[in-house]
């Protein structure tokens, strides 16, 4: 984001070069942990207060903290520092916006904590209620994060409205989708793990970054950690936010189960699991959509999409109606196998329907799509076959 023009108010001097660095054009002011008073109440408040624990005794920084939150509309505060006590970050999470980051860090670090304390508010545009399609592959290397692209650019032609779809990836530890799409990966899960309430479209809109496509993507850097770090409740929290904002949500699920997981499916309203035509991933497939209805008898059931589908009428891979006989129950649909078109979309980065509009995947996912809209998945609907 641009801090061009944005009003910056730091408590103690030490950090004024720094953050002249990190928000660039940003309007800074200074003040005095011992003398402040809130002297800008009575003119333009800060977009940002920004603390330094090193430039003041605790004490005077957390009198400063009780000041800032007598404020009738107390203002974004970003507390820095090593080794915080205890008392102050306990203080300032009674503000409601804030956070804290710990010394040491670049000016890179402090534009990044800033940027989501300082995003402009953001209110749903959808009249509709927005419907949530996840994504999940049966076996490592199915297709599912390609689909779930695909799927959400096809979504975003269909939809109206400026903000029409975003794509989750919950892969949260290694998820691939921003660079298949060559956007960046803003989504900072674990630090909003702090506070997970906090999540509302303000912070959202900080996360999300712009993919191609008419897509808006949600997507974490690499991260071994971050199912460690990474609550159940922020999780949830994130989805319920985005599907306040956008008319669709896509997300790219993990194929290992997780704290969230049951609880992401159960709130979908289209379930996609995603296979190839190979018998362990049809037996995988067949076991994984077992699993899910039998936990979530009441959930949307799910609905298998097999993915790579020969172009010759002879060969291996077992033929559609063999698929089915495998996984005992009907497909939702099939992608055709277009490597050439796939492997070229990744690598210059973005969805297939960008670069190779007329490839076969962009036609199967479009029908898949045209008869989903047509046909909603019914909850607790058995969707197995004799």
């Amino acid at each position: 984001m641009s801090f061009a023009g944005r009003r910056v108010l730091i408590i103690g001097p030490g950090l004024v070069d720094l953050t002249a660095q990190a928000m660039a054009g940003a309007v800074i002011d200074t003040a005095i942990a011992e003398t402040f008073h809130g002297r800008w109440m009575h003119g333009d408040a800060p977009e940002l207060v920004l603390i330094d624990s090193a430039g003041a005794s605790a004490e005077a920084i957390g009198a400063a903290i009780v000041t800032l939150g007598r404020a009738p509309a107390p203002p974004p505060t970003l507390l820095v520092g090593a080794q915080l006590p205890t008392a102050l970050v306990r203080a300032l999470m009674r503000l409601p916006r804030s956070d804290v980051l710990e010394a040491p860090f670049s000016a890179q670090d402090l534009a990044e904590a800033a940027a989501p304390l300082m995003s402009p508010h953001v209110t749903p545009t959808h009249n509709a209620p927005s419907r949530c399609w996840t994504v999940m592959g049966a076996v490592g290397g199915s297709g599912a994060t390609t689909l779930a692209i695909e799927t959400a650019c096809a979504l975003a032609e269909r939809l109206p409205g400026p903000r029409r779809v975003c794509l989750i990836d919950l892969n949260i530890a290694d998820g691939a989708a921003a660079a298949y799409l060559g956007a960046p990966a803003n989504m900072l899960l674990s630090r909003a793990s702090q506070a997970p309430e906090r999540i509302d479209a303000q912070l959202l809109d900080a996360f999300v970054s712009q993919a191609p496509g008419g897509v808006d993507l949600l997507a974490s850097a690499r991260d071994c950690h971050a199912f460690d770090t990474t609550s159940s409740e922020a999780v949830l929290r994130i989805l319920e936010v985005a599907c306040q904002v956008y008319d669709a949500v896509v997300v790219d699920a993990p194929r290992h189960r997780r704290s969230w997981t049951l609880d992401v499916l159960s709130g979908s309203d289209e379930l996609l699991v995603v296979s190839e035509l190979t018998v362990p991933a049809l037996l995988a497939a067949r076991s994984l959509a077992a699993e899910i209805e039998a936990e979530l008898p009441d959930g949307p059931p799910p609905r298998i999409v097999l993915n790579r589908l020969a172009k010759r009428v002879f060969g291996p891979a077992p033929s559609m109606v063999e698929a089915e006989k495998a996984l005992g129950r009907r497909a939702v649909g099939g992608i055709t196998s277009d490597w050439e078109a796939a492997a070229a979309s990744a690598n210059l980065g973005g969805p297939i329907a960008q670069h190779r509009p007329k490839s076969r995947i962009v036609k199967d996912v479009g029908d898949l799509v045209d008869r989903l809209l047509a046909s909603p998945a019914v909850r607790g609907q058995d969707a197995r076959v004799a």
